[in-house]
């Protein structure tokens, strides 16, 4: 279904009634932000849009009803009832199906949707260490850690040798160690500790929890 610039009486409003293409009066119900409106990007070449002189044509049913001009192909979309959706418009002859486009536009954003809604977006937080760090910063700092990994984010945990004191980066794993060995109720180890530069990084994430029967 081809939109076109509406009167101001028909312009898009929130739930809209009236659209207007070049043979149909459409009027939808489907609502809101779903309907298809005038500038809209639209994913697929629809009715008039398609500019191949023939076309596969697959019905709403899914049956092939063969080759056929774009006019005669357009006939048929409307005499149905149905727009003329072009589904694969890189083939030899494009290929062309029969659908009610706004129907299927809201059902796509609708599954959209509810897939971002199901959607769990994983933060990698960070926890600094320094090899000096004495036992109540330590534990302040895996307190920390606990909470990030308890709502469902990593934790990077780093530290940062300066000066003189990258002569201890390698007395420093045991302490990350220990670190992720407090932890281990909750989170494994994703990441081993390693020297990067004058930086050693580790990396936790949290436990698969299993699944009760």
């Amino acid at each position: 279904m081809q939109l076109f610039d509406c009167s101001i009486n028909d312009t898009y409003s929130g739930f809209p009634t009236v659209f207007y293409s070049s043979t149909h009066i459409y009027y939808k119900i489907y609502g809101g932000e779903n309907i298809i409106k005038p500038g809209d990007k639209k994913e697929n070449l629809v009715n008039e849009e398609i500019e191949a002189e023939y076309v596969l044509v697959i019905s709403e049913e899914g049956e092939q009803l063969g080759k056929l001009s774009l006019h005669d192909a357009l006939k048929a979309a409307e005499s149905r009832g149905y727009d003329l959706v072009c589904v694969a418009p890189n083939a030899s002859v494009p290929v062309c199906k029969l659908m009610d486009y706004s129907k299927y536009r809201y059902e796509q954003n609708k599954k959209a949707k509810e897939a971002r809604k199901n959607q769990k977006i994983i933060s990698v937080k960070e926890v600094r260490l320094s090899p000096t760090i004495d036992v109540g910063d330590f534990e302040t700092k895996m307190r920390a850690a606990r909470k990030f990994l308890a709502s469902g984010d990593k934790v990077k945990v780093s530290c940062r040798f300066r000066g003189r004191m990258i002569e201890q980066a390698n007395n420093t794993k045991p302490l990350f160690s220990k670190f992720a060995l407090g932890l281990e109720d909750i989170a494994q180890i994703e990441q081993a500790p390693f020297l990067d530069g004058r930086n050693m990084f580790m990396t936790l994430s949290p436990k698969l929890q299993k699944k009760k029967n």
